[in-house]
């Protein structure tokens, strides 16, 4: 058996609802603390475990890559391009490394799967482009601050 209650005036307008949502509104608005960031000026703190902006790890200027070609393959973007060549010590290094920054999605896997720990992803976070961006083997052998 069903039992149908007849609202009353209060709940037929919401009248109290509405004045809860005003009041938790206010509340918020005038009392509760101010998280805007004036950006420019303040740099939000994020975790050092944040993936930013890659770079090639390198020793008195020769980078550490060995062109293995693991970080292609893992990548599940299929952003990193590489092309491998031979030094006369018979040693693989990279004749071209590209990324495509604009199809990476920063998983960091493939910083995980180097072997040689020769490609990495910094703490910087300012990335933004007019252009479709593709960094080059020579941007990325750039050792940059705040990583």
């Amino acid at each position: 058996m069903l039992v149908k209650k007849n609202p009353g005036f209060l709940q037929q307008f919401y009248l109290k609802e509405i004045v809860t949502g005003l009041y938790i509104t206010m509340k918020n608005m005038l009392f509760a603390k101010k998280v805007t960031i004036q950006y420019p000026e303040e740099r939000r703190e994020y975790s050092q475990r944040f993936r930013g902006q890659h770079y090639i790890k390198a020793v008195n200027g020769v980078e550490n890559c060995t062109a293995c070609m693991l970080c292609p393959t893992v990548c599940p973007a299929e952003c990193i391009h590489i092309v491998a060549g031979e030094r006369a010590d018979k040693e693989k290094y990279p004749v071209k490394f590209e990324i495509d920054i604009l199809r990476c999605c920063f998983c960091g896997m493939c910083e995980e799967a180097c072997p040689k720990d020769a490609i990495k992803l910094s703490t910087i976070y300012e990335m933004s482009q007019a252009d479709r961006t593709v960094y080059d083997k020579e941007f990325l052998m750039q050792q940059r601050g705040n990583k």
